[in-house]
């Protein structure tokens, strides 16, 4: 057993040498064949090896967890799996590493046979953030080549932009400042600042030097200095040669001294380049001395305290008169055009340098039909032919991004094109891939939120939607990003590619058509009767299990979930789901997602001998868990104050005798960000019955104080569906940070409109049905100073909604709905200057009369801004 332990581990020594391999091989692979396929098969041959270890290690503690389960009641409590249980598994084992290793072995006599003992993927460097001190004298260093086809002078769609970031170099402080051009590759940042560049009022007001200078991934500062020294001193090329760093720095310096320059450093990768050169160069209060830097990466523009200027997609009109300009007039007139504008406009979504490229292909080509539609079948291939071609060009940014990143990047071509990508999402599925790795005491999900954020200061991926405290809520990824992630990732093997798959079903969807060990199972059907089947629970390697969809049909879980001991996440979207007891075991559960589902058994007394009680209690890294409440809450034993990882707590069907209990332990989960309850309004109804009218029942519903959230301060989003007594009145009994509140149904007699406006940071306010039963609310003058959005509807009592002056000074959206008694339209509207949209659905026509008949300038904005259609899709939360 020794002897096969150290097979074991010089084979994970071995693994750790392939990976820091592939690494570096990365860029190099992508242009050449040869050592394409060599990396390619070193790569399977990792995978083959990981899966020996895993297999064995998980068959290992399978076999000695049975024994120790069967041998309990014998209080046996064995160390160790006997020798008998480890025989089959050594053999095994024995057997496939040494196919492992005989492969390598074969793969590394191919090098040598087929002339690769010195392949160049050692010196092409990881393209990582770590500078280099690389001298021009190594041709294989990866420099950017910019195609010809970018740099025109009469690029369209960039008057605006030019104006913008003249201002910025021309007004602004005296003193020397950084200004930087930001955003994806392909966008024309170096077409902007060559144009502003060699503007006429630029360079009249730079009089005293301008310098270009191209930085690209790999750099030295000499050679930045060179660039310099080159424009704006009369040095000679022997002085160049032989002064030192420092020495060219003084001369740079003493000839910049006292006069107005105009530094551009074009595709800055690294924050050392600004870092290094910074203090070479003069920083005078008086001259307005400007230094402008063209980047890809939003932290390089903040690491130089830069005024960024982010550089915007173009729109369609744009887009396609660009195409139109570059494909020529002879192209632009043809009456064939039209039937080709809409799939070039869809495929290049604005980005200038597939435009471009593409324009320039099509114009050489014989204005026929048939002609053109051979390019535009085929207009992923030329796009992607070459290093200097569009997706060329982006891959510099892939090829750019840490090791950690760029599994993250590539997992974001899984995704159909053109879609929203849900943030909370793609952070578990990173997670259950192995990409996140552990750093300090920050949870997984912590630094997965910051790889996000990296991928979108690298212009890598776009923000789609943010939460409102300003996270990212959902993204998006480019067109032709998402070709080179899904390019890339099936050279690199992370997943495979069916192009008839449909986009509900981007994974395989039932355990009869999984591979052997699946990772994840998503199911998100448009059809009725979705079964599991009972061998679910021999995907052992489960980590993602997806059941979402729309429909009212009830899904039961197996027992045999029990077996999926990786499991991270389960989340059944809005379906009703059946959830056995045994879910309990499941202690690597991160999210248990079950909005409409339930706990459908109890522990049994001989389980109990076996396994010890079970709960939540036990799943020490949960961090959401949305669930109906039941009998498992109730139990002495389920401690819901033990879970202090929870995150994101949504419980539904609260017994409202239980409200006491629960909020006890809630108030010891001070890491909360996100709290939802909602109690079971038949258990309600039955005890307001039975205490005739409800005063014995007013007593134990009485939600007992606000008080309990105060040392809640990561909390920010708190919906409560449960009856209040009343308010607390002092904001210090209200979780610090809460940004959006929403009642339900919490039966305020109180107008809560005085001490909710007092609230510092609330943002977001929805009252809706039975939040409150009064007849007049008054937003009082100076509250709700931070408020953007304020919904109420179905209040069935209010007559009276007045909002007075200087109240709510942000608000953007007022939302008016089913509030029939409401007759007059609400006082101190009509000063909100911010104020962006107005909805008036099912309100009285007397409300209607008094919006659209009332005259005067300030209704004519009201009217402007004002529906009174529901739209489709309605989003209240």
């Amino acid at each position: 057993m020794a002897e096969v332990e150290g097979q074991v581990r010089q084979l994970h020594n071995e693994l750790e040498w392939i990976h820091q391999f592939l690494e570096y091989a990365d860029a190099e692979r992508r242009y050449d064949k040869m050592f394409k396929l060599w990396v390619n098969q070193i790569r399977d041959a990792a995978f083959d090896a990981e899966d020996v270890i895993d297999e064995f290690v998980f068959n290992l503690e399978h076999k000695r967890q049975q024994r120790f389960n069967n041998l309990k009641f014998l209080n046996f409590l064995p160390v160790c799996m006997g020798l008998p249980d480890k025989l089959p598994l050594v053999n095994e084992l024995n057997d496939r590493i040494s196919a492992v290793n005989i492969t390598l072995e074969k793969i590394l006599i191919n090098k040598g046979r087929y002339d690769m003992e010195n392949p160049r993927a050692y010196e092409a460097g990881s393209c990582s953030s770590s500078a280099s001190t690389a001298s021009s004298s190594e041709p294989w260093k990866e420099k950017r080549v910019i195609p010809s086809t970018v740099e025109e002078s009469n690029i369209v769609g960039m008057k605006n932009d030019v104006e913008a970031v003249k201002r910025k170099l021309l007004e602004g402080k005296m003193e020397r400042g950084v200004v930087a051009i930001m955003g994806m590759g392909g966008l024309g940042k170096t077409t902007l600042a060559k144009k502003i560049y060699d503007d006429r009022d630029v360079q009249h007001h730079f009089d005293g030097g301008r310098a270009w200078v191209s930085v690209s991934q790999e750099f030295s500062i000499r050679e930045l200095l060179l660039g310099i020294a080159n424009c704006v001193t009369t040095l000679k090329e022997k002085q160049k040669h032989e002064f030192s760093n420092d020495k060219l720095g003084e001369e740079v310096n003493k000839s910049l001294h006292g006069k107005r320059f105009l530094i551009v450093l074009d595709d800055v990768w690294n924050t050392d380049v600004w870092r290094w050169l910074s203090p070479y160069l003069p920083a005078e209060s008086n001259k307005r001395s400007r230094v402008l830097i063209t980047t890809r990466n939003e932290h390089i523009a903040v690491d130089a305290r830069s005024d960024c200027y982010k550089l915007q997609l173009l729109d369609e009109d744009k887009s396609w008169e660009l195409f139109l300009n570059k494909v020529g007039s002879a192209a632009a007139t043809w009456v064939g055009l039209e039937e080709f504008k809409d799939g070039i406009v869809a495929k290049c979504k604005g980005l200038p340098l597939a435009i471009v490229v593409l324009g320039g292909l099509l114009s050489l080509k014989d204005l026929t039909l048939d002609s053109w539609r051979k390019v535009l079948k085929s207009m992923d291939w030329h796009l992607s032919q070459g290093p200097c071609s569009c997706l060329g060009i982006l891959a510099l940014s892939y090829n750019n991004l840490p090791s950690h990143l760029k599994p993250c990047f590539l997992y974001c071509g899984i995704f159909p094109e053109d879609s929203k990508i849900k943030a909370s999402k793609l952070i578990r599925l990173w997670i259950a891939e192995g990409f996140v790795q552990k750093r300090g005491k920050e949870t997984l999900e912590e630094i997965a939120e910051d790889y996000l954020s990296e991928l979108i200061q690298r212009s890598m991926i776009q923000v789609a939607d943010t939460r409102v405290d300003g996270r990212v809520k959902s993204c998006r990824i480019h067109d032709l990003l998402r070709d080179l992630a899904i390019s890339e990732g099936k050279e690199e093997k992370l997943f495979e590619v069916d192009e008839n798959i449909d986009d509900g079903n981007m994974l395989p969807t039932n355990v009869c058509e999984t591979p052997e060990n699946p990772k994840f199972l998503i199911k998100e059907s448009a059809f009725y009767g979705l079964k599991l089947s009972r061998k679910i629970g021999q995907l052992v390697h489960l980590k993602y299990l997806c059941l979402s969809g729309s429909h009212l049909e009830i899904i039961r879980l197996p027992p045999s979930i029990e077996g999926l001991v990786n499991l991270q996440t389960l989340d059944s979207g809005n379906r009703h789901i059946s959830i056995p007891h045994t879910i309990w075991k499941l202690r690597q559960m991160r999210h248990l997602t079950c909005r409409y589902g339930w706990i459908s058994s109890r522990q049994s007394m001989r389980e109990r001998w076996a396994y010890g009680h079970l709960g939540f209690h036990k799943m020490t890294n949960l961090q959401t868990l949305s669930l109906w409440s039941g009998d498992w809450l109730k139990d002495d034993n389920f401690n819901l104050g033990k879970v202090t990882s929870l995150k994101q707590l949504k419980l539904r069907e609260i017994d409202p005798r239980s409200l006491e209990g629960l909020f006890q332990s809630v108030s010891q989960l001070t890491r909360l960000q996100n709290l939802e309850l909602v109690i079971d309004y038949l258990k309600l109804l039955k005890g307001l019955s039975a205490s005739n009218g409800g005063a014995e029942c007013g007593t134990m519903l009485l939600f007992p104080g606000l008080e309990s959230f105060s040392h809640h301060k990561c909390l920010c989003k708190l919906f409560l569906e449960v009856p209040i007594q009343g308010l607390p009145t002092e904001t210090t009994h209200y979780p610090p940070n809460l940004i959006q509140l929403k009642l339900h149904f919490t039966r305020l007699k109180e107008d809560p409109m005085p001490i909710l406006g007092r609230l510092p940071n609330l943002r977001i306010l929805t009252l809706l049905y039975g939040s409150y039963v009064g007849e007049k609310m008054n937003c009082p003058q100076g509250r709700f100073l931070l408020l953007e959005f304020l919904q109420i509807e179905e209040l069935r009592e209010l007559e009276d909604f007045s909002i007075e002056e200087t109240t709510m000074p942000n608000l953007k959206t007022l939302k008016i709905e089913s509030c029939h008694k409401i007759t007059r339209f609400p006082h101190g509207i009509l000063g909100l200057e911010k104020l962006q949209r107005i909805q008036l659905y099912h309100v009285s026509q007397e409300l209607k009369n008094v919006v659209s008949d009332t005259p005067g300038e300030d209704w004519n904005r009201i009217r402007l801004i004002t529906s009174y259609a529901r739209p489709q899709n309605k989003n209240l939360w």
